[in-house]
């Protein structure tokens, strides 16, 4: 019986110690952050996200195209060129976000769609999945690495 009641003591205490945002499925604050990522984004202006990123130098990030960005000054030049051709966009997050949270790193996962407008006219419809790493600096979270991907055609 003694071992039964130290048992149970430990599984009170072990679920009491999760923190909401350490429970599976709950997305909080996380939900309004990739809102607002997909926002500024949308903007085709990566300064509008830059806040959102961890600029050391060796943080890698993986976009659509081209394949690997070293570092947020790589990653923003790239984009530009990226999105030279276009006008506007609408990007936005599926209803289908998970987050895991361990302290200060999170790491996030969701499926999205958008819209790309280029400036000749032409429309570009894009489904594809979104996977950051998140730590938390300054009471802010910043992503220190990222993979952006589409399925293939």
């Amino acid at each position: 019986m003694r071992k039964l009641v130290t048992v149970w003591i430990m599984l009170l205490a072990l679920a009491a110690g999760l923190t909401a945002a350490d429970k599976p499925g709950n997305t909080g604050e996380f939900k309004t952050i990739i809102q607002h990522y997909w926002e500024a984004w949308s903007t085709l202006n990566p300064d509008n996200a830059a806040s959102m990123y961890a600029k050391e130098a060796d943080t890698v990030f993986f976009d659509l195209a081209p394949l690997k960005y070293n570092g947020w000054e790589e990653y923003s030049a790239g984009v530009k060129k990226v999105f030279a051709g276009s006008a506007s966009a609408s990007i936005a997050p599926n209803d289908d976000l998970k987050v895991t949270r361990r302290g200060t790193i999170a790491w996030t996962s969701v499926t999205f769609h958008g819209t790309i407008h280029q400036k000749d006219g032409k429309n570009t419809e894009l489904t594809g999945r979104h996977t950051a790493v998140w730590e938390k600096r300054g009471g802010h979270w910043i992503i220190v690495h990222e993979h952006v991907s589409a399925p293939l055609p």
